[in-house]
């Protein structure tokens, strides 16, 4: 995996982070440390699991000064102008497409089953999401029915991942369909309001 995808990615969703934080009233520490949970906070996870010491943040720490960087510049421009709600919504579908096959790519590095890697790109891409709504009080994203197929989005582009590295050739062009798939299945549904069916009961219905 190019390194400058994940730095991108980092930056991306650390620029979220401050974006999400908007109403809630934090100093500029607060949101420093918003935008570092949203920005390693899944691929810690997934570097926990995958048994990778150290973790890659702590191993090249450059990716926390690239979302701290991020974070301080969208921290400054939120100050003079008001970016539309749509902006959050874009930057986290770059963010969830970009780290989504990063940990697919990495747990399969790793030698992880092909389910295993599908797994752990979901978590790579949603879990820093989490942890950043649940510091914000609010009901993560990837739990929301109203919320268009987010995890489903990033589910998506890693079984496409995998099964290509399975049953073709190795390229590197397998990994921005990957992202491909992710960005704009998440955009289309953003669009057009595409989502999975919400639990219901037959009460539910009464």
């Amino acid at each position: 995996m190019p390194a400058w995808i994940e730095y991108i990615a980092v930056a991306v969703c650390a620029i979220s982070a401050v974006l999400a934080a908007e109403g809630k009233r934090l100093d500029l520490f607060g949101v420093l440390v918003l935008a570092l949970v949203s920005a390693v906070g899944g691929g810690t996870l997934r570097d926990l699991c995958l048994g990778a010491e150290p973790v890659f943040w702590i191993k090249q720490p450059q990716h926390v000064w690239t979302a701290l960087g991020a974070a301080l510049a969208a921290f400054v421009v939120v100050r003079f102008t008001h970016l539309p709600a749509r902006v959050l919504d874009v930057a986290d579908a770059f963010g969830l497409a970009l780290f989504g096959i990063v940990g697919t790519e990495k747990a399969l590095a790793y030698g992880a089953p092909g389910i295993v890697a599908v797994m752990l790109g979901v978590v790579t891409g949603v879990a820093g999401g989490i942890l950043r709504d649940v510091l914000r009080r609010e009901i993560p994203w990837v739990f929301q029915a109203d919320v268009n197929l987010y995890a489903t989005a990033a589910c998506a582009g890693a079984v496409v991942f995998v099964l290509l590295r399975a049953w073709l050739p190795p390229s590197e062009t397998h990994r921005y369909i990957g992202m491909a798939i992710i960005l704009l299945l998440r955009l289309a549904a953003m669009r057009w309001r595409l989502r999975l069916p919400a639990y219901r009961t037959k009460l539910d219905t009464r």
